[in-house]
């Protein structure tokens, strides 16, 4: 599908990525060719040290490719400054982290509303938006409490909502479901999937749990820095 005049929500050609330490270089992508569809969920699937991790690092902006061309949302962030990348990034890309990264200090919906806070929005307005966004990944009741006082799947849902918080086009997990149990892992995917069926929306999963293949409608395979499969679930039989 086309949206706003962009067929896929990414698509990289050729990306590779090199890491320096003293007098090695290692290469973490061979070149790397693959698009992110509108609309879908994709998995990003293989094993430790495959370059998912530093893959979606480039797709999100994090990262830039040493060679070949990954677009974004349309956007090439290798061409941009390092002030662009991260405005670009905080208008159109949520970031789910492995690590979930919230604050301990400070409540639920004052870790759903940071982005807006960072964006210039205020006070005021960005906790209200923030209870609306929990209240969506059904977290309502739990807006005051502090992180510690969350089980690890209330976490990753108040994480969930503040990476919806701005309304990005693109959402990036890493690892979302690693430290859940099943039924917990379970409703995360059905947040994440549901939110990938908005047209103009795309979500990238990396993850090493075979529990969640089935929420997903394209899986991509990685292995030593390169694309080995596309298996094209819930799809068209279009070529990839």
């Amino acid at each position: 599908m086309t949206v706003h005049g962009q067929l896929d929500a990414v698509t990289c050609n050729a990306v590779t990525k090199d890491f320096h330490s003293l007098d090695l270089v290692v290469r973490a992508l061979r070149g790397v060719d693959l698009q992110i569809r509108f609309g879908e969920l994709t998995l990003l699937v293989g094993p430790s040290g495959c370059g998912k991790t530093t893959l979606i690092n480039i797709i999100a902006g994090v990262l830039t490719p040493t060679s070949g061309q990954c677009l974004t949302l349309g956007i090439d962030f290798a061409k941009l400054s390092a002030t662009q990348r991260a405005q670009a990034r905080l208008r159109s890309i949520g970031f789910i982290f492995q690590q979930l990264n919230l604050v301990p200090m400070l409540s639920a919906e004052e870790n759903v509303a940071v982005p807006l806070l960072i964006g210039g929005q205020s006070r005021r307005v960005a906790l209200a938006a923030a209870r609306e966004q929990l209240s969506a990944v059904g977290l309502s009741e739990f807006a005051r409490q502090v992180p510690s006082r969350l089980s690890g799947g209330q976490q990753q849902r108040v994480a969930i909502a503040r990476a919806l918080i701005t309304n990005p086009r693109l959402i990036v997990c890493d690892e979302p479901t690693s430290a859940l149990d099943a039924k917990t892992g379970h409703r995360v995917m059905e947040v994440l999937k549901t939110t990938a069926l908005e047209k103009d929306r795309a979500v990238v999963v990396v993850t090493h749990d075979p529990r969640v293949h089935d929420f997903a409608d394209r899986v991509i395979e990685l292995d030593d820095g390169v694309v080995r499969a596309h298996d094209q679930k819930l799809t068209d039989n279009s070529d990839s």
